[in-house]
């Protein structure tokens, strides 16, 4: 039994909801539809410079969205047999809509993991 492999609840939830890892009630982004996150927590004033998460949640996607996105536009095509370009409209759509709609997650999950292993104080 690998306890420490399984991933911890409670940051999942926190970084589902995008929250400040410390106090879990404010948000970590700017106001917006954007990724740039706040220089520091309103509510904790925990400050974020010192976490980066670099191009890991980009990575991540890619890497899991194409392991689940991939077999399942070749099953597809080997059951209906659609035209090349409904496979690229279909399957581009839902590739940026997916990545767009986990990548703040994702990234503040690994702001979470960051928090949780690095020394902030």
């Amino acid at each position: 039994m690998l306890p420490a492999l399984l991933p911890d609840p409670d940051m999942l939830k926190t970084g589902w909801k995008c929250l400040c890892p410390r106090c879990k009630e404010a948000s970590l982004y700017a106001p917006g539809f954007t990724l740039d996150v706040r220089k520091e927590c309103p509510n904790c004033h925990l400050r974020f410079d010192k976490s980066d998460s670099a191009d890991g949640p980009a990575v991540f996607l890619v890497f899991i969205l194409g392991f689940l996105l991939v077999p399942i536009a070749l099953w597809v095509e080997y059951a209906f047999h659609w035209p090349v370009w409904v496979h690229a409209v279909v399957w581009g759509i839902l590739a940026l809509a997916l990545t767009i709609g986990t990548l703040r997650p994702l990234k503040a999950y690994i702001i979470a993991l960051q928090f949780k292993h690095r020394d902030w104080s």
